[in-house]
């Protein structure tokens, strides 16, 4: 079954030329302009994933992102000139999985939207319960509760937390991280598994002993 990809991109050039390469790929894709009609389309259809530029006219893109994560867990890639490192935070705060910064291959767009459907089909189709202590992730329902209550969380953020506990009590180096939950691996991204580690740390609040420690100079790991 073909996907079907919603592109936020202001800059019409750069818009048609990924519509382009996307379709030339078999990608169903629908093309908006504007902020807030991207939004609108956003919540309105079904998408498997979105691509959204950050600077965009009637709402930014991280406000877009923002909105589009409180109502769904779609995949998102922001696309962005912006490469300062808070720029890049503000966008994985607001809900995005993975970011994009422009200029960029149109290879290597196509190969972060390759991954991010392959981690959704993985998901989709592992059945198995996983649990340490009290947090409990249901692979067949795409369910995490904690300590007896619903975890809402992201794709990234599910992604990442069933890698650590799957691998309970071992390791896992920032590079496995992003190479396992992201599907690549860089020398210079790996603040934002940092990022993510700080919004599962947050959600995972207890007064026993933290779910998730740091290993300095190495990475994390899920304690049983």
């Amino acid at each position: 079954m073909q996907k079907k990809i919603l592109l936020i991109e202001d800059e019409k050039n750069i818009a048609r030329f990924i519509e382009l390469e996307l379709m030339h790929e078999r990608f169903i894709v629908t093309t908006c302009y504007d902020g807030r009609d991207g939004l609108e389309k956003a919540l309105e259809e079904t998408f498997d994933c979105l691509l959204i530029d950050v600077m965009l006219p009637g709402l930014n893109g991280v406000e877009v992102c923002r909105r589009v994560r409180a109502k769904s867990d779609v995949p998102i890639i922001l696309l962005t000139a912006r490469d300062a490192i808070m720029d890049r935070v503000a966008g994985l705060d607001a809900g995005a999985d993975d970011y994009i910064v422009k200029p960029f291959a149109i290879e290597e767009l196509l190969a972060r939207i390759r991954s991010i459907l392959r981690r959704v089909n993985k998901s989709e189709t592992k059945e198995e319960l996983i649990q340490v202590r009290e947090l409990i992730i249901d692979t067949a329902s795409y369910e995490v509760t904690f300590e007896g209550k619903k975890l809402e969380l992201t794709k990234t953020e599910y992604d990442l937390l069933k890698l650590l506990c799957e691998n309970k009590n071992r390791v896992c180096t920032r590079e496995l991280i992003l190479e396992s939950v992201w599907g690549y691996q860089s020398e210079v991204e790996t603040n934002v598994v940092d990022v993510y580690i700080r919004h599962l740390r947050t959600k995972l609040k207890t007064e026993k002993s933290p779910y998730i420690e740091t290993v300095r100079g190495v990475g994390y790991v899920v304690r049983e």
